[in-house]
């Protein structure tokens, strides 16, 4: 196995596994009945974003991109059909992935009608993927913000750093060995901001009575 396969590995495998960290509210739900104390969001922009690399996977016929984003897209829509079914706010919820479904349509319709060159299709695609990547790595720094005033790491998960730690690495790895500047560079960020966080862990440990995580239950 040849280091490019063993990296493809790797990220099929850690991406997968960070996707699944959204099974723990997936059970909060189930158990509770109810989404009150879950984040819509963060499914609705995961599963988009899922969707945009698949497509850009499928025009460089990547079959890793293709593998993680095909799989990471299902299980987010599995939640986003769990929290439409649990939620009070179904309408709310409704008219967000309707609007997303409508931005998705018009991004496919405009890279498959009016960017008729597929080299210039595949450049501008993977800059939007890249750009929404990188926000979506450094959305939580207001977060980590907080955390640093506040002292405490009670809203930060363990298991979803290390996780987006390996997973950051991986693919950074595998788009440096591919020379694709789309796929390394906007998961550059993923593990600075992992390593902020592994630093907070550090920084401010919990109390040995209260665990500073959640344990992941798949």
């Amino acid at each position: 196995m040849d280091f490019l396969q063993l990296l493809s590995w790797a990220c099929i495998v850690f991406t997968i596994c960070m996707f699944s960290t959204g099974v723990t509210d997936l059970r909060k739900m189930v158990s509770s009945r109810s989404a009150e104390n879950v984040q819509f969001l963060p499914f609705l922009t995961t599963c988009l974003n899922n969707l945009g690399w698949l497509y850009y996977g499928t025009l460089k016929k990547d079959g890793t991109l293709i593998v993680v984003n095909a799989i990471g897209a299902v299980l987010q829509t599995l939640y986003i059909l769990s929290y439409y079914y649990y939620t009070t706010h179904r309408r709310k919820v409704l008219m967000l992935t309707l609007s997303a479904g409508g931005v998705l349509c018009g991004g496919y319709l405009y890279f498959s009608v009016l960017v008729g060159d597929e080299h210039s299709r595949l450049n501008q695609l993977g800059l939007i993927c890249s750009t929404v990547t990188v926000s979506m790595y450094l959305s939580p720094l207001t977060d980590l913000v907080n955390i640093v005033r506040s002292g405490s790491v009670r809203c930060l998960s363990f298991p979803l750093t290390v996780a987006t730690f390996l997973t950051s690495t991986s693919w950074t790895l595998y788009g440096l060995q591919l020379q694709d500047l789309y796929i390394m560079v906007p998961n550059t960020p993923g593990i600075i901001t992992s390593l902020v966080r592994f630093w907070l862990f550090w920084r401010f440990p919990m109390p040995q009575e209260e665990p500073s995580y959640r344990l992941l239950q798949i």
